[in-house]
């Protein structure tokens, strides 16, 4: 039985190995564009025989080396279209999100590198400005697009330098309120800007709102479809007569879209040119109709109907689990996961999920708020279980904030669960809509601290600063899945009449055996793990498991740091902290956040008021960007490691660190 185990390892390692070390085959088109220059000398058959390369590339690369997945099989036609018609990156292109832009990537210089798509040092997951030209706007946050670029239009148009600018959005993207404040302001100019509407019917889960129901009604109309080419063949030949003749033209296509629609264009309320909807994979129609929409001043969108993971049938039937699913069997569609011997912690998210059910079947008063997530976030969960209790509001992180707040008014007990890097795009609504009134809105911020692959824009580093700065605002972080579970069941309790933050880290935990009854924590009570000498080390949230392996990295060195889980850091459990500074002179604080305004800090200014005079070392994220990679390299990087934690012992016990 351990010869079989033993040879199961080494047959597993050498499929990794090979995977790793695979060569990825490049068709004959796409061997030869090396920049959007080359792309462009290719005819209309070889645009649809380039179409299929580049699919099966993205395809052959994620099945080896993992990354986002069904959105950029999506927009392989929109993506060679685009770099066909206009000439990048004199126009300027720019993505929302940027989950979709692998194509875009591959086919502006990057194709050879592509292989260190997300990996540490190597390219990123997203559009980056100073990975490339091409990347005229760096992104990984939703909605954004149509403001970028129409900034960029303006200032072009300033500096009298014509260029086009595209913003390309998904539709779960286009329910962001950022990008309704940014086609009304572009309504009034005369920019130059062109808006591709990427309609696919999804974000990362499903789509939802009346946005997506709005979308269907125009894409389903049969009449309006049919007359859709005869007016585009119409409006093209009315317009070479002058201003009149378009203004004309313009009320007859209003006309007729309104007529046939029974309600008025959306999008040309706003002062938008509506154009649409056309075949997101009719790659040279999509050239035909960008090249026309050229010719036409103003700011115009272009609806693109598009299916997510088009090319690859698994993907198709199932785009939620082929958001980022890792790598897979290309042939099978199996898709590789790790298989343990013993049993296995739970992912922090799975205990959210699970966990809020129990509370919420316990608890009439509980609901259960996310923005887009509810996969992601294992809400869920408790919207299969609960469907009138739990809401999925779409791309909206500042909505699903006062919609919480307004839940809180009528006694409720709202459980909003927001990325950490998310609920920046919220912060006003958290102080003026649920701190200023009080209000028990409980925050869950999943994702907090490094992510890892996804990098800069999604790491979550800045919470535990701009939380703690709210007045009766409480931010607690747990050391594992079962402090969180007890977290979550102080937070919902009656008595409990503050807004409260929880954050907590992406991906798996460490304890297998973590379905334990839920007690209640004393709100600012920390706790001690371990007793020890000269040297006490305060930990903030799960970091502190670091601090639990550094200490056995130093058990035969005789060096006994005591450990102390602080759980809070807004209130301060300041009796611990009291009864730390009069046992030791030599204090480590460590957390995975900033450190400036963090968990650190917090403890400096109370050894400031109290007149302590302790020596502190405090441990957390540098005052830089921090990149993407594993979260083992960016924690070494940052010197959060168990190894680092060790060495700052041994240099506080004056053991010299070779």
């Amino acid at each position: 039985m351990i010869l079989s185990k033993t040879l199961n390892k080494i047959i597993v390692y050498l499929l990794s190995i090979e995977r790793t070390f695979r060569l990825i085959p490049v068709g004959p088109l796409l061997q030869k564009i090396n920049a959007p220059e080359d792309l462009r000398q290719l005819d209309d058959t070889q645009l649809v025989q380039l179409s299929d390369e580049l699919r099966q590339f993205i395809i052959d690369h994620v099945s080896v080396y993992g990354g986002h997945f069904a959105a950029s099989l999506g927009v392989v036609e929109l993506t060679i279209a685009l770099h066909y018609a206009f000439q990048t990156p004199v126009d300027q292109l720019v993505w929302d999100v940027g989950h979709q832009a692998y194509g875009h990537k591959i086919l502006t210089g990057r194709r050879d590198a592509f292989h260190t798509n997300r990996v540490y040092k190597g390219l990123s997951g997203f559009p980056k400005r100073s990975e490339s030209p091409y990347d005229t706007f760096g992104v990984g946050h939703s909605s954004t697009s149509i403001s970028a670029a129409l900034g960029m239009a303006v200032g072009n148009q300033y500096l009298q330098d014509n260029r086009h600018h595209i913003a390309v959005i998904g539709d779960g993207a286009m329910t962001g309120g950022m990008a309704f404040e940014a086609m009304n302001h572009a309504g009034v100019t005369n920019t130059n800007l062109l808006i591709v509407l990427n309609d696919n019917c999804m974000a990362i889960d499903p789509n939802v709102g009346a946005l997506k129901d709005y979308l269907v009604d125009i894409t389903t109309s049969r009449t309006y479809n049919k007359l859709r080419d005869d007016v585009w063949n119409l409006l093209g030949k009315i317009s070479k007569f002058g201003p009149n003749a378009q203004a004309i033209a313009s009320k007859i296509e209003n006309g007729i879209k309104g007529g046939l629609l029974k309600q008025s264009n959306l999008f040309e309320s706003l002062n938008l040119r509506y154009f649409g909807p056309v075949d997101g994979h009719d790659v040279n129609h999509m050239v035909q109709v960008l090249n026309d929409l050229k010719n036409i001043q103003g700011p115009k969108i272009l609806h693109v109907l598009t299916t997510k993971g088009k090319g690859y049938p698994f993907a198709e039937k199932d785009q939620l689990t082929w958001h980022a699913p890792g790598t897979f069997d290309k042939l099978t569609g199996q898709i590789h996961k790790k298989h343990y011997d013993t049993p296995q912690a739970p992912k922090y998210q799975d205990v959210f999920g699970q966990t809020i059910v129990e509370l919420a079947s316990a608890n009439p008063s509980i609901m259960g708020v996310t923005p887009a997530m509810p996969s992601g976030s294992s809400l869920n969960l408790m919207m299969e279980k609960m469907p009138d209790r739990a809401f999925d509001v779409g791309i909206a992180e500042q909505h699903a904030v006062t919609f919480s707040a307004g839940l809180a008014t009528q006694g409720l007990r709202p459980f909003c669960n927001i990325y950490s890097t998310f609920m920046q795009r919220a912060y006003d609504q958290v102080m003026h809509d649920v701190c200023i009134q009080k209000l028990p809105v409980v925050f869950c911020l999943d994702r907090a601290g490094i992510v890892g692959a996804d990098g800069p824009t999604h790491h979550g580093l800045y919470d535990i600063a701009y939380m703690r700065c709210l007045p009766h605002m409480i931010v607690a972080s747990p050391m594992n899945e079962v402090e969180l579970r007890h977290l979550m069941y102080s937070a919902q309790l009656e008595s409990q009449v503050y807004p409260f933050t929880i954050r907590y880290p992406r991906g798996q935990g460490v304890v297998p055996n973590w379905k334990l009854p839920m007690e209640a924590i004393t709100v600012g009570k920390g706790r001690l793990v371990s007793e020890g000498e000269e040297v006490a080390i305060l930990s903030f949230g799960p970091i502190g498991n670091h601090v639990v392996e550094a200490k056995h990295l130093l058990v035969s060195e005789d060096l006994r740091p005591a450990h102390y889980d602080m759980r809070f850091v807004k209130p301060l459990d300041t009796a611990l902290l009291d009864d730390i500074f009069r046992r030791f002179s030599k204090i480590v604080t460590i957390e995975d956040g900033c450190l400036q305004g963090g968990f650190g800090s917090a403890v400096l200014e109370y050894i400031c008021d109290k007149g302590y005079t302790a020596s502190i070392h405090r441990m957390g994220i540098p005052d830089s960007i921090i990149e993407h990679g594993e979260p083992s390299q960016l924690y070494k990087e940052c010197g959060l490691d168990a190894a680092s934690i060790a060495d700052v012992v041994r240099k506080l016990c004056g053991v010299v660190v070779k």
